[in-house]
């Protein structure tokens, strides 16, 4: 699935909408590289299905299809009138029918791991933070002592 292009993709989304929802996918799918911190989105007004290329390269095709029949959810529901966003009844039971995923997986490049160390100058305890931590206004949580940044961790 690593070599997926956009006509793959097309077939592969009308194969789940006929496979689980047993109607056409008609509209436009596409890749969206500057999606960040999502799989994918629906675009309503446009009656678009966007992917972040970033998981069909870094996950495996159990989470691109749930992804995939996540987003169908919203586009069938919007078609045929009904709540197709996240907190509305209908949306919500479409899930359970078809079996799709309320979110997807965060990728594994992306996880947010902790880039600063900090450490207390009295008790010595360890805080890991993914923001810088203003040393002249916060003190150790346990004992008031004096913070000190230890490192700058690294991603890698």
């Amino acid at each position: 699935m690593n070599n997926l292009n956009e006509n793959d993709l097309r077939e592969l989304v009308n194969r789940l909408s006929h496979q689980h929802f047993h109607k056409p996918f008609v509209d436009v799918v596409k890749f969206n590289n500057r999606l960040r911190t999502t799989g994918g989105r629906y675009l309503p007004a446009k009656r678009t299905i966007e992917l972040n290329p970033k998981y069909v390269l870094e996950m495996n095709e159990e989470e691109v299809i749930g992804i995939l029949k996540h987003e169908l959810c919203h586009y069938h529901l919007h078609i045929e009138g009904k709540g197709y966003k996240h907190g509305d009844r209908d949306f919500k039971e479409l899930l359970k029918q078809t079996g799709s995923p309320r979110h997807c997986s965060p990728l594994p490049s992306v996880e947010k791991r902790p880039k600063y160390l900090y450490k207390c100058q009295s008790c010595h305890h360890m805080y890991k933070r993914l923001r810088r931590v203003d040393l002249n206004r916060y003190r150790c949580g346990k004992c008031k002592g004096k913070l000190v940044m230890v490192t700058h961790l690294t991603l890698s």
